[in-house]
Formats: structure tokens, sequence, C-alpha cells
């Protein structure tokens, strides 16, 4: 099944740029490298990558006909500000895979930065910025889709959530050029709504979805491990966890369920 439809036809928003590269070493380092001479936000994708990273830098496979593509911004605003924009991309990136899939599958967001379909971990986002004194020069949102095919389990850390592919969990194949033009249309859609509203309706459009919202989870940060359950997520963005000596908030951490 395809999910097909030009740029033309989806109508990418004029005030964004586009850039489609065959190949390079990273979206990210790509985005790291051309920032400075953007005159507005731009979304820069690659076909290929040669040396792709997720969180942590770790590293991130791309089987052919995956999907990888860094957004580059200039926010006003401070630097904590700027980070919520992980939910903005979240909430873009369910848009844009419900509208790909015709809404077949379940699509849940996992904190901070993955989005699940039908369990399976579908998508991951990754911010880095620049800038000084708390606030933020140049922000750039890599983002990773799981169109045509799952990393190997074997590369995931023990208790990961398990890959899935678009195509797998739904029989839809999707290009990388189509998507990124469902995915920057939403993305336009809900940061308008960051920049005019603030974050309160974000967080509430983000924990419709939230994965394991109400369950037992366990957070795992460089220095401890807490398991609780998942309360909330609060007004800044933390994961909110009860446990028993009350409940603790979390700035950042890896999850596992």
């Amino acid at each position: 099944m395809s999910a097909e439809a030009s740029p033309a036809e989806l109508g990418w928003p004029d005030h964004l740029g586009r850039l489609i590269l065959q190949t390079t070493d990273s979206t990210m380092a790509e985005a790291a490298r051309r920032a400075p001479d953007m005159a507005g936000p731009t979304w820069i994708c690659a076909l290929e990558q040669t040396a792709a990273r997720g969180r942590r830098g770790r590293a991130w496979a791309m089987p052919p006909g995956n999907f990888a593509a860094s957004l580059v911004l200039r926010p006003t605003g401070t630097a904590a500000e700027a980070a919520l924009r992980s939910f903005v991309a979240a909430l873009a990136l369910r848009e844009a895979l419900s509208a790909v899939t015709g809404g077949v599958g379940a699509l849940s967001l996992k904190w901070p930065n993955d989005v699940l379909l039908n369990g399976g971990k579908v998508a991951g986002i990754l911010l880095e910025s620049t800038g000084a004194a708390g606030r933020i020069d140049t922000l750039v949102i890599g983002i990773g889709v799981n169109l045509a095919a799952a990393p190997a389990a074997a590369e995931l850390e023990p208790g990961a959530v398990a890959p899935v592919s678009v195509a797998g969990e739904t029989g839809v194949s999707v290009t990388p050029e189509t998507f990124l033009t469902h995915l920057a249309t939403a993305f336009d859609h809900w940061e308008r709504v960051y920049t005019q509203q603030g974050f309160a309706p974000i967080r509430r459009a983000w924990l419709a979805d939230a994965a394991r919202l109400g369950e037992l989870i366990t957070a795992r940060t460089p220095r401890d491990s807490i398991t609780g359950t998942f309360a909330d997520v609060d007004s800044d963005g933390q994961l909110v966890l009860e446990t028993s000596h009350g409940p603790q908030k979390i700035a950042a951490a890896d999850i596992f369920f």
C-alpha cells in the first residue's frame, strides 16, 4: 500500500526552507555546518546517513528507505523553552505518521523523545543547540523514522523498546520526501500553537497519547534508577513519577517499561 502525494499537493509551508541530500554523514552535522548561512527555518533531509547518531551520542542505524531530517530554528526565549520543542516535534511526528498510515496502527508518545507504533519504537527525536547565558542562538531538531525497515534488535541496549517500521506494522510504503512534507506541515502547525499559546496546549495534547501513563515505569539517569508510576509531565516538561518516597520530578532520563 502506498501513501504518496507530491509536495505541491500536500502544500509545503512557503516560509520554510527545504534541502534534500542524497547522502551525508548526519543531518545534525550537516545542519550545524550550514546553519550560519541560513536566512530562516530550514529542513535538511538525507536519503542516506553514514554516521548518524541518537541521544547520548549513540549510533542510529538507518536502513535504506528510512527517514532522517533535521530542522534548523533560531527561536526566541530561554534554553529551557527551546527544549520543550521536543514535545512539539513528537506531536508533529504523531500527526504525520497518522496521516501517511491512514490511522492504521496505534501511535503513542514515549517520554522524552520517542514515538511508538503498536508499542514498538518507530521514531526518535534529538535536540542540539548553541547559545550563551541561558539563551539559544540556534536549535537543531533531528528526527529519524523507521519508514521502510527497523534496525536489528541486537543493536539496542538491554531492556530498550524493540524497534518497528511503518512498512512492517502497517504495510504502508512512503518515501522520505513525502514524509518530510507531512512532517514539516504538522510541525509548522504545532510550532504556531506553542509560540502563540505556550506549552500548556502542547502538554495536554502530548499527555493524551502518552505511553504507559498511569503505569509502572523505570527512569534511568547516569546516576540513578527510579521506578514509579508515571503520573504526569509538568509545566517544565519534566517526568513526574509517584514513588514510595513520594512524587519525583525527572528532567532527563532513559525510560524503560
